[in-house]
C-alpha cells in the first residue's frame, strides 16, 4: 500500500498500529532502493518476505500481468498452469531479445530489470572473491560446458581462419566435447607430473603454438577447478603466452568461484597477460539448481560480444534463482560459506590421512587443488576397485571417484589413456573427495565412517577401535538445505 492508502485505512485501523506497519513496509522498501542505488550484492541477506515482496513488484512490471494488456503476439508469457505460475513468480517472458541475450525486452521491464540486477551482484561476488579487476559478466541458462562453446563461437567470429583449440587435459568430457562442438579441433596437451601432482606442461603449450601458427589457434582453454590429483593449471604462464602470440585465452573455472585461491590465479593470469573469459557454473558454486553458468571477463568488450552469439531469448529461471539466492545469502553470508568450506578442506584431508595410515595407505600430496583431495586404494582388496565407488554409492556416500588408471575412453574419434586420472601413465590407483560449497561436518564424520567399513570389509583388516565415531553418533539434518535464521544469519 502506498501513503494514501494507509491514511484511508486509519478509519478502520488505530493510527499507532498502521504506523508499525507502514514503518516495516518502509525499512524492506529501503534495501530494494539501496539495491537499485549501488548495484552490488547487499552486504547482509535479506529475509524471504523482502525477496518476495520484490519479485512481486517486478513481475508486476512485465506486461503479462497488466490488468488491462490484450496480447496478440506469438508469445505473450500466457502460463496454463497456476503451479507453473507460482513456481516462476508469474515471471513468463525469460530473459534477453533475439539479437542479444543481455538486451532489455519492452514487454518485460520487470524480468529485464531483474536479470541486469543479478549480473550486477554475480559481478560483486567475483570481484570480493578475488578476480577483483573483472570488467563485466553474463548469467546464461546454459550449463559449464555449453557455454564454453558460446565463447569459442565468439572467438570464431574473431579468427574465421583459426582451426585448433590447444587444451591441457583435463578427464571431464564436457570440456573436451564443447571444442569439438564449437567445430574446432582440439590439441592435447598431457599434464606432467610434479611429485604426486599433475601440472601444466607450458613447454609443449609454447611448441604447439609456434608448430601450429599463432593464427590458426582459435584459443588455449585452460582450467582451474578439478579433480585431484591435478592442480590448477599454470594460468599465469599460458597467460603471457597468449600475450605474447595474440592467441586468446579461456578459463573453465567450473567451481572455482568457492576457492579464493582460484579467484586469485586467474586475477592474477589477467595483470601478467591475457584472459579473454573465464566460466563457471551456477550450481556449483551458489547452491542453486543445476542449469546455468557465468561467463566472466576482463573485457566488457568482448563479454557483450559473448551475449550477442546467442540465439533467441532464454529461459529466466537460472537468473531468478540465482537472483533470490544471492539476495539470501548477501556477501557476508557468501563470504562465510567459503571460510567454511576452506576449514571443511583441511578436516577432510586430516581425516582421510588417518584412514590413509590405518590401511597403509596415504593421501597425495596435491597442494595445487584447493578442493579436491585423493587417497591412493589398497592392492590387497578382494573386489575390484571401482566396486569400491559401488559400494560407498549405495552407502549414501555420492560425489567420490575411484579411479584404477588403467582405463581407455573413446571420446569423439579421439582416444584416451588413462581415463579418469588426467593422465596416460599416473603411478597410482586413487580416490577422490570434494570439500565444496555447503560441505557440513557431518558429511566429512560420515563419508569417514563409511570409507573405513568399506576398506575394512574389502581389505580384510581388522578394525581394532573406533577412531571416528559411529554413525548413531552423528546428528544430520532432516534437509540439507540452508535456512535462515531470524536476525539474517545462515544457520547450518
Amino acid at each position: 500500500m502506498n501513503e494514501t492508502s494507509y491514511k484511508l485505512a486509519e478509519r478502520l485501523v488505530p493510527t499507532t498500529y498502521l504506523h508499525q506497519a507502514s514503518e516495516s513496509r518502509t525499512a524492506r522498501e529501503k534495501l530494494i532502493r539501496i539495491l537499485m542505488e549501488q548495484h552490488k550484492c547487499p552486504e547482509e541477506g535479506w529475509d524471504d518476505a523482502t525477496i518476495e515482496l520484490f519479485l512481486n513488484d517486478l513481475a508486476l512490471m512485465d506486461s503479462n500481468n497488466f490488468p488491462h494488456n490484450c496480447g496478440v503476439g506469438e508469445r505473450e508469457a500466457r502460463i496454463y498452469s497456476g503451479l507453473v505460475s507460482k513456481r516462476h513468480y508469474r515471471l513468463g517472458h525469460g530473459i534477453g531479445r533475439s539479437g542479444d541475450i543481455a538486451e532489455v525486452q519492452p514487454k518485460a521491464a520487470g524480468s529485464s530489470l531483474l536479470n541486469k540486477l543479478t549480473n550486477c551482484m554475480v559481478l560483486d561476488v567475483i570481484r570480493a572473491t578475488g578476480a577483483r579487476k573483472t570488467a563485466a559478466c553474463l548469467v546464461v541458462p546454459l550449463a559449464t560446458g555449453m557455454s564454453m562453446v558460446l565463447c569459442l563461437l565468439t572467438v570464431r567470429q574473431q579468427r574465421p581462419g583459426a582451426k585448433y583449440v590447444i587444451w591441457p587435459r583435463i578427464d571431464q568430457k564436457s570440456c573436451f566435447k564443447a571444442i569439438i562442438t564449437a567445430g574446432f579441433e582440439p590439441v592435447v596437451i598431457e599434464n606432467c607430473l610434479d611429485g604426486d601432482e599433475l601440472r601444466t606442461d607450458v613447454a609443449e603449450i609454447d611448441r604447439q603454438i609456434t608448430s601450429l601458427k599463432p593464427e590458426s589457434i582459435a584459443a588455449v582453454m585452460t582450467t582451474t577447478s578439478c579433480f585431484a590429483p591435478r592442480g590448477i593449471d599454470k594460468l599465469e604462464d599460458v597467460a603471457r603466452l597468449c600475450s605474447r602470440y595474440g592467441v586468446p585465452h579461456i578459463i573453465n573455472n567450473a567451481y572455482g568461484v568457492q576457492s579464493t585461491k582460484c579467484m586469485h590465479h586467474i586475477q592474477e593470469a589477467a595483470r601478467v597477460g591475457r584472459v579473454d573469459a573465464f566460466v563457471q557454473s551456477t550450481d556449483k558454486n551458489f547452491m542453486v539448481p543445476v542449469g546455468g553458468a557465468v561467463i566472466a571477463g576482463f573485457d566488457s568488450a568482448f563479454i557483450q560480444q559473448v551475449g550477442k552469439m546467442y540465439p533467441g531469448r532464454a529461459s529466466g529461471s537460472p537468473v531468478v534463482d540465482l537472483f533470490i539466492t544471492l539476495l539470501s545469502m548477501g556477501i557476508r553470508g557468501h563470504k562465510k560459506l567459503l571460510e567454511d568450506r576452506k576449514a571443511l578442506k583441511s578436516l577432510l584431508t586430516q581425516r582421510m590421512e588417518g584412514v590413509a595410515e590405518k590401511y597403509g595407505l596415504r593421501v597425495l600430496n596435491t597442494k595445487n587443488n584447493p578442493i579436491s583431495i585423493a587417497m591412493t586404494l589398497p592392492e590387497n582388496m578382494n573386489i575390484p576397485l571401482t566396486e569400491l565407488g559401488s559400494r560407498l554409492f549405495l552407502r549414501g556416500v555420492s560425489g567420490t571417484r575411484v579411479i584404477r588408471t588403467s582405463d581407455d575412453k573413446m571420446i569423439a574419434g579421439s582416444r584416451f589413456i588413462g581415463w579418469g586420472s588426467h593422465s596416460k601413465s599416473y603411478p597410482y590407483a586413487y580416490l577422490t573427495a570434494a570439500a565444496s560449497i555447503g560441505m557440513t561436518e557431518e558429511d566429512v564424520d560420515l563419508f569417514i565412517q563409511r570409507l573405513d567399513k568399506c576398506l575394512e570389509k574389502f581389505t580384510g583388516t581388522k578394525n581394532t577401535k573406533e577412531t571416528y565415531g559411529s554413525e548413531n553418533d552423528v546428528t544430520r539434518r532432516d534437509s540439507k538445505s540452508y535456512t535462515r535464521g531470524s536476525k539474517g544469519e545462515i544457520n547450518g
